[in-house]
């Protein structure tokens, strides 16, 4: 296991931007017969107790299809969540990240959450310190607070709505439509997209996620340019300069349905690799090809996988199984407050269910030929 220096970045005192060190753990790759014998021992345990995966589309390959195979889901956070608390199993297993285990647990407090690995976090939820946040919040007393999924327990419980990137344009656009002035945490990029599709007053928080950040627009126009039938698909965390060459701007699950579903023969895309595996498998015969993250020769801090995301193992799902361990506790009344801006998206998405398909489309300019 090999453990790994990552910068986060989160607003300063001064109104600008600092920069922070956190650490991931990347396990080691078994052999080929080794992961065969560890899906089998984990499909043996979730049976054994009464337990269903829930994985996100960036996870390891194995642990996608273990999810599946074994009557689980391999979603994004919005569809994790819910698939959880409709399930009947007892015990969820959570391969992702850890304020994805906590969302699980403050709509199902009455089952056992684990994970693979509770040190798996994310770069957006780091950024966004709940009591820093709090204060924020406490400055603009005049404001909605609108998070992100990507945050702690704490934080959501310091808001009035929680939001995924599925429903966040919906959602933001019925708010601004009330009238209603906004805080908007954490992503800058994604609040700043927001802000520009629907007009809203919104006020962010300076917190940016460590993949989606790193995409290039200057590489990207030079990658459009040599494979111009391409299409361009931009999760909106990315900058606006990327953003802006997209032929379609959504969530994980927006873009893997329109690799599905569209009739290009390649796509370029800007988002975790992980979700490769995914596409793959439901498009086989759509060429993809991964957004640069940076110039020739530069290096990279993710290079286009989050590497908390790469901290999830099948041998993590064993472990949490065989020895109860990394289980996920969310205190009241934490719990119960943050489940009130949960419950709030949960309830808009099914009054609206077309807020799902509030993606953007986009006729982006064409590359300059020299």
């Amino acid at each position: 296991m090999t453990t790994i220096s990552v910068p986060v970045t989160r607003p300063a005192t001064d109104g600008g931007l600092r920069v922070l060190d956190a650490w991931a753990r990347v396990p080691d790759r078994p052999t080929p017969e080794e992961r065969a014998r560890r899906k089998a021992r984990a499909a043996e345990l979730l049976r054994a107790h009464d337990a269903v995966l829930v994985a996100h589309f960036y996870v390891d390959p194995d642990l996608q299809d273990l999810a599946l195979e074994t009557g689980g889901c391999v979603a994004d956070s919005l569809e994790m969540a819910r698939f959880g608390r409709e399930h009947p199993a007892r015990t969820l297993v959570v391969a992702g990240v850890r304020f994805m285990g906590e969302t699980a647990k403050i709509l199902s407090p009455e089952k056992r959450v684990l994970m693979p690995d509770l040190d798996a976090t994310c770069s957006l939820d780091l950024g966004c310190p709940p009591d820093e946040f709090a204060a924020f919040c406490d400055a603009h007393p005049d404001r909605t607070v609108v998070v992100y999924a990507n945050t702690s327990a704490a934080v959501k419980a310091r808001a009035d709505w929680m939001v995924t990137s599925s429903c966040a344009l919906a959602i933001v656009e019925h708010l601004a439509a009330r009238g209603e002035k906004l805080i908007w945490a954490p992503d800058r990029h994604l609040g700043a997209w927001i802000a520009r599709e629907t007009g809203a007053d919104l006020l962010p928080w300076q917190g940016a996620c460590v993949v989606h950040e790193e995409f290039r627009s200057a590489e990207l126009e030079d990658l459009r340019r040599a494979h111009p039938d391409a299409r361009v698909l931009v999760h909106p965390e990315s900058p606006a300069g990327v953003v802006a060459q997209a032929h379609l701007v959504g969530s994980t699950s927006q873009l893997l349905r329109e690799v599905v579903e569209g009739d290009a023969e390649t796509y370029i895309v800007a988002t975790d690799a992980g979700i490769f595996h995914r596409m793959e498998q439901l498009a086989p015969g759509k060429r993809l090809i991964a957004a640069p993250t940076s110039a020739p020769g530069a290096g990279c801090r993710s290079c286009t996988h989050c590497p908390w995301m790469a901290m999830n193992a099948t041998q993590g799902v064993i472990d949490c199984l065989e020895r109860g361990v990394n289980e996920i506790h969310v205190p009241e009344p934490v719990r119960s407050r943050a489940l009130g801006c949960i419950d709030r998206m949960l309830d808009f998405v099914r009054e609206h269910p077309e807020a799902l398909l509030a993606s953007r489309r986009a006729a982006p300019p064409a590359p300059d030929p020299y």
